[in-house]
């Protein structure tokens, strides 16, 4: 088996998570928060999509962890996403963060929303 160095290239990855918070890129952030492709955001959950399409031009496609458990996405909050050209993911917050980082690691465009678990 071929084994590789993954580098992020100055992005942040999630490297870990537990009950109410995500390390990302050497940092916790405690509650609901976003890793765009400008930053890492405290976020205010399925209400809050401005600071999503302010990133539309930057992100093809944004993973939505929606905590401990996959769950269905408020019908809004996708259309209006998905409006604005992003294509929504939803998962489990643990899968959608194991799925970041490995898009993350090819360099691509996506974004990731994140509800605890």
């Amino acid at each position: 088996m071929r084994l590789n160095e993954i580098r992020y290239d100055g992005s942040r990855p999630v490297e870990g998570y537990g009950p109410g918070f995500f390390r990302i890129g050497g940092e916790v952030h405690h509650g609901p928060v976003a890793i765009l492709p400008s930053g890492v955001v405290a976020w205010g959950g399925y209400g809050q999509t401005d600071m999503l399409l302010a990133a539309a031009g930057d992100m093809d496609v944004l993973f939505v962890g929606t905590g401990a458990e996959i769950a269905h996405l408020p019908g809004t909050f996708r259309s209006v996403l998905e409006g604005a050209g992003i294509g929504v993911e939803a998962m489990a917050s643990p899968a959608a963060c194991r799925t970041y980082n490995v898009l993350l690691s090819e360099g691509r465009r996506i974004g990731l929303a994140l509800m605890p678990v």
